[in-house]
C-alpha cells in the first residue's frame, strides 16, 4: 500500500464517529488530543456534516441531485456505491483505492486510466468543496479537529497541486444555480443563503449564535432556516449588513485559494461577490416582507 493512501484513508477515518482504534492513527498522523463523542458531534453533526451534498447542492441539504452525481462516479469506476457515497470517509477512502490500483496496474495503458479516475475524483468530487469546508472547520474547532482540518487541507491541495490540464469547472459548480433573490420571498433569501454554492458562504450554528449575541438579538432554537429566518424577522437591517460582511470576508478567503485551485476559488469568490452586492444594493426591497418582532 502506498502512503499516499493509507493517509488519505486515515483522514477519512477520523470523521467517522469516534472509537478506540482512533487513537492510534490520529497519533500517527501527529494530530494532539483526542476525538471524543462529544466534540466528533459538535463538529461533524450540528456545525459542518462531512457530506458533499451539503455544500455543493443547490438546496444545501443532504441528498439531492448533487448525492446522486456522486453516486454516479462511484458506478463509473465500478465500485459499489455505499449507503452515504458522498460522505468524506467514504470518498477518501475510494481516493485511496484508485490510487493503491494505479500503483499496483502493471499494464501501461490501465495504469493511466486509473490515475485519470482519481484526477477525475479529486477535480470532481473533493476539491470543489474539501478546501472551503476545511478552512470553516479550523474556525469552529479547536484541538485535535482543528487540526486534523489543516491536515485535511493540506493533503487534498497537495493533490491538486499535481493535477495538470483541469480549467472547467467541475459539474456541480457549472450545475450551480445562480445567486438570484431580488425578488423573491424572505423564506427563498434565507434556502439561499444557507446553501453554500449560491451564496458563497458556510454559515454554521456557531455563526448564528455569534451574530446573535454580537447584535442583541434572540436566538431561537431550531434548526437554522428556522433560526436564521427568526433572526432576519427581529433586526433585518442589522443581519443583511452583517450578512454583506461576512460575504466579503469570504470573497478573501476564496482569493486566497486561487493559486491553488484556480477555477473552482474563483468560482467560489464570485458567488460570495454577488451576495456582498445583494446585500447592499437588491436585498433592500425584501424588508416590507420581513415583519419586525
Amino acid at each position: 500500500m502506498s502512503g499516499r493512501a493509507e493517509l488519505f484513508r486515515a483522514l477519512g477515518v477520523l470523521c467517522e464517529a469516534p472509537h478506540p482504534s482512533h487513537a492510534p492513527i490520529s497519533h500517527v498522523l501527529g494530530l494532539q488530543g483526542m476525538s471524543d463523542a462529544a466534540g466528533y458531534t459538535e463538529t461533524f453533526v450540528f456545525q459542518l456534516p462531512p457530506y458533499a451534498s451539503i455544500y455543493v447542492g443547490a438546496e444545501g441539504m443532504l441528498g439531492g441531485e448533487a448525492r446522486g452525481r456522486v453516486a454516479g462516479f462511484w458506478q463509473a469506476v465500478g465500485v459499489a456505491s455505499p449507503p452515504e457515497p458522498d460522505h468524506l470517509a467514504a470518498l477518501l477512502s475510494l481516493y485511496a483505492a484508485l490510487d493503491e490500483a494505479e500503483d499496483h496496474e502493471p499494464e501501461p495503458a490501465r495504469r493511466v486510466m486509473r490515475r485519470e479516475a482519481k484526477a477525475a475524483l479529486l477535480w470532481e468530487h473533493l476539491l470543489p468543496w474539501v478546501p472551503v469546508y476545511a478552512l470553516k472547520l479550523q474556525e469552529v474547532a479547536s484541538g485535535h479537529f482543528a487540526q486534523w482540518a489543516a491536515l485535511l487541507s493540506d493533503v487534498v491541495l497537495a493533490e491538486a497541486a499535481s493535477l495538470e490540464g483541469q480549467h472547467e469547472l467541475p459539474l456541480h459548480l457549472r450545475s450551480a444555480p445562480p445567486w438570484e433573490v431580488s425578488e423573491a420571498s424572505l423564506d427563498e433569501l434565507v434556502n439561499a443563503l444557507l446553501s453554500p454554492v449560491r451564496s458563497g458562504m458556510l454559515l454554521v450554528r456557531h455563526d448564528l449564535a455569534r451574530t446573535a449575541r454580537d447584535l442583541g438579538v434572540a436566538l431561537r432554537m431550531g434548526e437554522r432556516r428556522f433560526v436564521l429566518r427568526a433572526m432576519l424577522n427581529q433586526d433585518p437591517d442589522a443581519l443583511l449588513d452583517w450578512l454583506g460582511q461576512e460575504a466579503r470576508l469570504w470573497v478573501v478567503r476564496h482569493r486566497a485559494l486561487q493559486e491553488d485551485i484556480g477555477p473552482i476559488a474563483s468560482f467560489w469568490a464570485g458567488r460570495a461577490e454577488a451576495t456582498a452586492a445583494s446585500m447592499t444594493e437588491t436585498l433592500a426591497t425584501l424588508r416590507h416582507a420581513m415583519p419586525r418582532a
